[in-house]
């Protein structure tokens, strides 16, 4: 089976994650789409809890199809979380299957910071987004700029989000982004 593999911090995920998730497999990118929530980013991001993120990425993936499903894989790798090892340890337990790494196209200035990027690259044939206000390649297709950061303060700020989130999402989030700054992970 192909396997898209969507990895990101997903804090939360929204329609811009949706929307994605559903090209792939309507454009026939993949078979199934596996999200997989990042448990200790490498750069030092914060995020809200890796089991809170895990349990919105389900309510996500429920929300788009039943060939949209999420991977706990990194919980279970030692931090910090580098893609080439997630993908690793994935192509290691499902050797079945032919992985495919998704990435958006405002993470293609960063590539040199990567851990073995030319890796990634050259075994998990990666599939570029395009998303709105970033350098797009030509042959990418771009989709609009949510973004989870503006999520985040509209949130905080009492703003409506159920235009940004899928209601499974907002269902399952409860009020956990509506206290405050984000708290880092475990």
């Amino acid at each position: 089976m192909r396997v898209a593999v969507y990895g990101g911090s997903f804090d939360p995920p929204h329609v811009g994650h949706a929307m994605v998730a559903g090209w792939l497999r309507w454009a026939d990118r993949a078979d199934e789409v596996w999200l997989v929530p990042s448990h200790a980013h490498p750069f030092g991001k914060q995020s809200r809890p890796y089991a809170l993120r895990l349990a919105l990425c389900r309510a996500l993936a429920a929300s788009v199809g039943p060939w949209v499903r999420v991977s706990d894989v990194e919980g279970g790798l030692p931090a910090p979380s580098y893609t080439i090892d997630m993908l690793e340890a994935l192509s290691a337990r499902h050797r079945e299957h032919a992985f495919r790494y998704v990435l958006g196209a405002d993470n293609l200035d960063a590539l040199d910071k990567w851990k073995r990027w030319d890796a990634i690259a050259a075994r998990y044939a990666p599939i570029v987004v395009g998303r709105d206000g970033y350098a797009n390649p030509a042959d990418a297709v771009v989709f609009p700029a949510v973004s989870s950061t503006d999520i985040r303060r509209r949130l905080a700020t009492g703003e409506p989000v159920d235009h940004l989130v899928p209601a499974e999402v907002l269902a399952a989030m409860g009020d956990a982004y509506r206290s405050g700054p984000t708290p880092i992970t475990p």
